[in-house]
C-alpha cells in the first residue's frame, strides 16, 4: 500500500499526539515493511525530530511544502494547499493522525481516514479558550464528515462522536493505540539503583507522569497523599512539565510541609521513563478525562500497579485488576494509595494481572489491527 499521513504532530510534538503518530508510523515500518509511507509535515528544526526522521527506514518519505506560500504559511499549506501536492501522489489511503484532514480532498481518488483521540474540549469546555473550541469543533466535524472511516482510539471516544457530532456508528472503528516498545523490557536492578542515586530518591515512591493541567488532577493527588503520608514509607514523585498549575501544586506541597517527600521532575530523558515506572511501587493517575491514557499502559507494561479513575476510557486502558477511584475525592484517592502501598501481595497481583491485560496493546497487535482497517477501507 501507498499511505499518506498528515504528520505534523510526529515532527512537532514531543509527547501526546506526537507519540501516537510516531508509534503508529514506526509500527507500520516494522511490521509491514513493504508499504510506502509518505509523511506530509511542515518544516521542522527540533533536534529530536531530525533524529527521529533519520532513524526511519527508506520506506518513510518526508514531504515538505514545495511552494513559496506553503513554506511561508505552513498551517495554510496543511489545511488548504496540501491537496495540490496529493494530486501528484498515487496513494491508496490518506490518514489524518490527529483530528483533522485537509480541505477539498473529496475529488481525489484515495480513501480518507482520520483518527479522533477525544472530544475533551466539548466535555470540559472550561479548560479551553472559546476560540480554540470553535476551531476544534469546525475541524473535527469536517474531518468526520469527509472521511471514509473514523478511527476512535477507545469506546468512550466512539460514544462521544455519536453523541456530540451525530456520526453514524457504522463509520467508526475503535482502534487502540500502543506505547513505545522501550517500556516492554525489564530493567536491571543496577540501573534502577543508579536512577535513585541520580535523583536522590531514597525511599520507595508513588509515581505520577503527565503534563501539569487541572484535568490531570495532580493537586488532588498531593492532597490525598498528605492525608496518609505519615502512614506509609513511600514518597511521591511527579514527572511532567507545567506552568501556573504546576506552581500551584508546588506551593501547596510547601504549605503542607511535604517538600522533603514530594519530588517535581520535568527534565527527564524519555529513555529514563521505563526506569521510573519500574522503580515505582504504585502508579497513580486519577485524571478527570483522557482520550486513552497512554501513561497507564506504560505503567502496566512496566509491571507497576495502577490507581486510576472510574469512567471515561480508564477501564479500557487499565483493565479490571487496576484500582479505580473517584478522581474528585481526595479521601478516595488517599485510601487507595494507603491500601495499595501497604499491601505487597495486592501489588504483586495487580502487577501480574496488569501485565497480562496490557498485551492487547502491544505494538505488533495494534499494527496488525490497523493494517486490517486499511485493507477493509480500500476494498
Amino acid at each position: 500500500m501507498h499511505i499518506g499521513f498528515e504528520a505534523k504532530r510526529a515532527t512537532h510534538n514531543s509527547r501526546g499526539l506526537g507519540n501516537y503518530s510516531r508509534g503508529l508510523i514506526e509500527g507500520l515500518l516494522e511490521y509491514s515493511p513493504k508499504d510506502e509511507l509518505y509523511l506530509f509535515t511542515p518544516p521542522f528544526k527540533e533536534r529530536w525530530a531530525q533524529n527521529w526522521v533519520k532513524s526511519l527506514s527508506s520506506k518513510a518519505h518526508i514531504k515538505l511544502p514545495k511552494s513559496f506560500v506553503g513554506k511561508k504559511f505552513p498551517s495554510f499549506w496543511r489545511s488548504f494547499l496540501l491537496p495540490r501536492d496529493l494530486r501528484e501522489m498515487k496513494l491508496d489511503i490518506f490518514h489524518g493522525l490527529s483530528h483533522e484532514i485537509p480541505y477539498r480532498l473529496d475529488s481525489l481518488p484515495f480513501k480518507k481516514i482520520v483518527t479522533i483521540h477525544d472530544l475533551i474540549f466539548l466535555r470540559y469546555p472550561e479548560f479551553f479558550p472559546l476560540i480554540d473550541r470553535l476551531v476544534y469543533a469546525q475541524k473535527f466535524q469536517y474531518a468526520c464528515t469527509h472521511s471514509d472511516t473514523i478511527i476512535a482510539i477507545c469506546e468512550q471516544t466512539k460514544a462521544d462522536l455519536i453523541k456530540f457530532f451525530g456520526v453514524d456508528e457504522k463509520k467508526i472503528v475503535v482502534h487502540y493505540q500502543s506505547c513505545s516498545p522501550i517500556f516492554y523490557n525489564k530493567q536491571s536492578s543496577e540501573k534502577l539503583k543508579s536512577l535513585n542515586e541520580k535523583y536522590k530518591i531514597k525511599k520507595p515512591f508513588i509515581l505520577n507522569v503527565g503534563a501539569f493541567e487541572e484535568r490531570k488532577n495532580q493537586l488532588n493527588i498531593l492532597e490525598a497523599y498528605a492525608q496518609i503520608a505519615n502512614q506509609i514509607e513511600d514518597d511521591l514523585v511527579f514527572i511532567g512539565q507545567g506552568k501556573k498549575y504546576k506552581s500551584k501544586v508546588q506551593a501547596r506541597a510547601l504549605e503542607l510541609k511535604l517538600n522533603s517527600r514530594v519530588y517535581f521532575l520535568d527534565k527527564i530523558d524519555f529513555s529514563e521513563l521505563p526506569l521510573f515506572y519500574q522503580a515505582a511501587n504504585v502508579f497513580c493517575f486519577p485524571s478527570l478525562f483522557e482520550g486513552f491514557g497512554i501513561p497507564i499502559i506504560e505503567a502496566l507494561f512496566s509491571g507497576t500497579p495502577v490507581i486510576t479513575s472510574f469512567g471515561s476510557c480508564f477501564p479500557e486502558s487499565a483493565g479490571a485488576d487496576s484500582y479505580f477511584v473517584d478522581p474528585l475525592s481526595q479521601s478516595d484517592i488517599g485510601q487507595a494509595l494507603l491500601k495499595v502501598a501497604k499491601d505487597q501481595n495486592l501489588r504483586n497481583h495487580m502487577s501480574l494481572q496488569g501485565l497480562k491485560y496490557v498485551q492487547r496493546f502491544h505494538r505488533q497487535q495494534s499494527t496488525s489491527e490497523l493494517l486490517e482497517i486499511y485493507r477493509r477501507v480500500i476494498i
